[in-house]
């Protein structure tokens, strides 16, 4: 009887708590996709990678949803049986609170484990994944990109503008202005346009026009009835190089072994995969990889703050107010794990107190429970 007392517990929690993630994730990736259409709008990016794009980054948002919903649907939960006086069901079946706190805190750090394997493996895949969808479609969104009657600067030193486009595909009064230097440019002005895609390349073939070109302020000028303007040269201005939170956790940690540690070998290969490998970005790599692997240790103080909630009953006076400040505790334990964030560097003594944090903070809510539960039960 006791095993289904607790399943349920457990299975009621675990809907509210995944309807809580999952909806949540879910509104915040419509509007966080909202802001990605500027790939299909500005960069010219195909519907498909933009689809892509916006999918691959939703685990990212669920990581870090996670540890707020998980307090929250725990602690609304248990709060609601309290008020429903279906707690007492269980303490009267002779449940030890002790035994309900720990059957529940073990459940806390199985979801620690999920909780690591989605920031430091699925996470940085994704993320990794999406970076490569965009350096991958650098060739395709050439297609795309002009726009009618909008100067589009989406791709780098490059500024083009064409007053329409007809339904074969080709375009009427194209601009062009090329930055080729300080002060320097080349202006392109011609009344028809038609792109060419090539295996590796793609041109623009330009047709009775003009080329005007400023260099170390001399001014020159050419007419042509027919030229070639390749755009394959021109990169977006979308960040392509992959960023310190896009590298894998192993070469993250093989990263800073080999910067604080001069017998490392193959320190070239470990630089040739992670770019970004050096002594001055060493305080970042290693706060990704706090991030990653001990926040999520938090999970475990914040399910024994929840459960805070069983000491008390509702009939004690003021249990309204006992219930919010539970909820700004564990609300301040959140924040307070995001901002040791700041506090991380390449000081090994400095973080390994930091990242000790969330495990005393775990030990000391859980012998305040002994504390308070052996007390009750010796009076």
């Amino acid at each position: 009887m006791k095993k289904i007392l607790f399943r349920k517990f457990l299975y009621d929690c675990l809907v509210f708590f995944m309807i809580a993630l999952i909806s949540t994730s879910v509104i915040i990736w419509v509007f966080q996709a909202v802001n990605y259409l500027d790939l299909v709008i500005d960069d010219g990016r195909d519907y498909l990678i933009y689809l892509n794009y916006t999918f691959l980054n939703f685990p990212k948002i669920l990581s870090k949803i996670l540890p707020f919903a998980f307090f929250f649907s725990f602690s609304y939960v248990i709060a609601k049986y309290e008020l429903n006086n279906e707690l007492l069901i269980y303490w009267n079946f002779g449940i030890n609170k002790i035994t309900f706190v720990n059957y529940f805190l073990f459940f806390s750090i199985f979801l620690l484990f999920i909780q690591i394997i989605l920031t430091a493996i699925i996470v940085p895949s994704t993320q990794s994944a999406a970076r490569g969808l965009l350096r991958d479609s650098d060739y395709n969104f050439i297609n795309n990109f002009i726009k009618i009657k909008k100067f589009n600067a989406a791709v780098n030193n490059l500024t083009i503008y064409t007053e329409s486009k007809e339904t074969d595909g080709s375009f009427n009064n194209i601009y062009i202005k090329k930055n080729t230097g300080s002060n320097n440019f080349q202006v392109t002005y011609a009344k028809k346009g038609v792109i060419k895609s090539y295996k590796d390349f793609a041109v623009l073939e330009l047709y009775n026009g003009e080329n005007i070109n400023l260099i170390d302020n001399n001014l020159t000028s050419f007419s042509f009835s027919k030229s070639e303007f390749n755009l394959s040269m021109f990169s977006t201005n979308t960040i392509l190089v992959t960023k310190t939170q896009e590298h894998k956790t192993v070469e993250l940690l093989a990263c800073v072994f080999s910067l604080t540690d001069r017998d490392i070998k193959d320190k070239k290969k470990i630089k040739e995969k992670v770019r970004n490998c050096e002594v001055k970005n060493l305080d970042n790599i290693i706060a990704e990889i706090y991030k990653r692997l001990t926040i999520p240790f938090y999970i475990p103080a914040l399910m024994l703050v929840s459960l805070m909630l069983i000491i008390h009953s509702k009939e004690k006076v003021n249990y309204s107010n006992y219930r919010i400040i539970i909820f700004l505790i564990g609300f301040l334990i959140i924040v307070f794990s995001e901002t040791t964030l700041r506090f991380i560097n390449d000081s090994f003594y400095n973080n390994l107190i930091i990242s000790m944090i969330p495990i005393m903070v775990t030990i000391l809510f859980y012998f305040y429970f002994i504390m308070k539960f052996n007390f009750k039960r010796s009076k």
